[in-house]
């Protein structure tokens, strides 16, 4: 597989926490087993900042940013059963990243990561 695309970003833990009681922006950016697994863990702005940094890390790696088609709200990010993170599309932003990348058949690579004040996401898209 050869490498379509790669992201970073940061997020200051703080400017998310700031956000959570707006439930509009919770709904806006997070789907609803996002905002469900985040609010059951012990530091649940670190668990959104995270989910935040990967859903900017991964339109990064498409191209595009968060427009055209691409909803935060449809990039999900998820744990396997051993924690490793993964991204998980939905809807219209699915379709628009398969015409983006020309194939049905990709890899999306999600490495997430925070300490004390900020959350940091790296994502690769591989085709």
């Amino acid at each position: 597989m050869k490498i379509f695309g790669i992201g970073t970003d940061i997020v200051n833990i703080k400017r998310i926490r700031r956000s959570l009681n707006n439930k509009l922006f919770l709904s806006r950016l997070f789907n609803k087993d996002e905002i469900s697994k985040c609010k059951k863990t012990i530091n649940s702005s670190n668990c959104f900042a995270k989910r935040f940094a990967a859903k900017e890390a991964f339109s990064k790696a498409l191209g595009t940013g968060i427009s055209r088609g691409i909803n935060f709200n449809e990039i999900i990010v998820l744990n396997e059963k051993n924690g490793k993170p993964f991204i998980k599309l939905l809807n219209q932003t699915k379709k628009n990243v398969e015409k983006k990348i020309k194939k049905k058949k990709y890899k999306i690579s999600l490495s997430l990561s925070d300490e004390k004040n900020y959350a940091v996401a790296f994502v690769t898209i591989s085709i």
